[in-house]
């Protein structure tokens, strides 16, 4: 086999490895985002980005499903990279108030006083309710919430880097890192998977779980 082969077979192969198309941002713009559009339009325009809460799950469905129609790997890729970081970017999103607690707000579970650590509040709002509990962190709020799931309204975390407020149903938490809440080991929220992957190994994080992955069995683990 020639040099320019093994050359164009270890690109392929590398570039193949990826979960997420790696490409460059010129590249992107100029050639594969208006690709992308023109294949939504003309293959799958009633697709719900809505119901796809990770690039993954969003790539099996065109890629393994075939949702879009069988499409070759270049165009399944401009049609993903299009979707991903164009289409969803641009869908609107809700946006919720910064989480503020007073001098007297305790933790239900833990009985601490949340206004020491403001970073590190979490929420659950029911429907019907005036005042809703708030927590030193989502290990504490996911332990109130395996017993008190009935008529909440939404759920609010922070996400660890920017102290946005999130829905906590559509954020990602790392677990079993080296950074410790006020309780000790954390489920550490961030509202992009990409940056809870940064987290995780930038401080030895051990997995990432989305909400409906956290179960009473991984809270109690953060306990041990």
């Amino acid at each position: 086999m020639s040099l320019f082969k093994l050359i164009t077979l270890f690109v392929f192969l590398t570039v193949s490895l990826f979960a997420y198309p790696n490409y460059s941002l010129a590249v992107k713009e100029k050639k594969l985002y208006p690709m992308g559009e023109k294949i939504y339009k003309k293959k799958c325009p009633q697709l719900n980005l809505k119901k796809y809460k990770s690039f993954d799950a969003l790539q099996n469905d065109v890629v393994n499903k075939h949702i879009c129609s069988k499409l070759h790997s270049k165009y399944s890729d401009a049609l993903l990279l299009y979707l991903w970081e164009v289409k969803r970017e641009n869908a609107p999103t809700k946006h919720y108030a910064r989480l503020r607690v007073t001098k007297t707000d305790k933790c239900p579970i833990c009985g601490m006083f949340l206004y020491k650590y403001p970073r590190w509040v979490a929420r659950i709002e029911y429907k019907n309710r005036t005042k809703n509990p708030s927590f030193d962190g989502v290990k504490d709020m996911m332990k109130y919430y395996f017993k008190h799931s009935q008529n909440i309204k939404v759920i609010l975390v922070q996400d660890y880097y920017t102290q946005e407020t999130v829905d906590a149903k559509d954020a990602y938490f790392v677990v079993g890192s080296s950074v410790y809440g006020p309780m000790g080991n954390e489920l550490i929220a961030f509202k992009d998977k990409k940056e809870a992957k940064r987290f995780m190994l930038d401080h030895k994080g051990k997995q990432i779980l989305s909400f409906k992955e956290i179960t009473p069995h991984e809270v109690d683990k953060l306990d041990e």
